[in-house]
């Protein structure tokens, strides 16, 4: 398991994120860190690839996430 898997994981639908944010956990709690908790998925998707729609944002977030997650293992492993 390694930080450069986690940059190259796909983030394009929920099963992918559900990956992401599981290979990276379980990273973390390898190296002893803890992450923030990952963004919660879209409740409220109404399923008509609306422009603005609620899983462009929680990708966003999940884009986010990872590259704070990422930050985070890089420390601890550099100490």
């Amino acid at each position: 398991m390694s930080v450069d898997v986690l940059l190259k994981m796909p983030l394009q639908d929920a099963p992918s994120a559900q990956a992401l944010f599981a290979y990276a956990q379980d990273l973390a709690a390898q190296q002893g860190c803890t992450l923030r908790l990952p963004p919660p998925e879209p409740t409220t998707c109404c399923g008509r690839g609306c422009n603005g729609c609620v899983w462009e944002g929680f990708f966003a977030a999940a884009m986010f996430w990872r590259e704070d997650a990422v930050m985070a293992l890089r420390q601890t492993a550099d100490h």
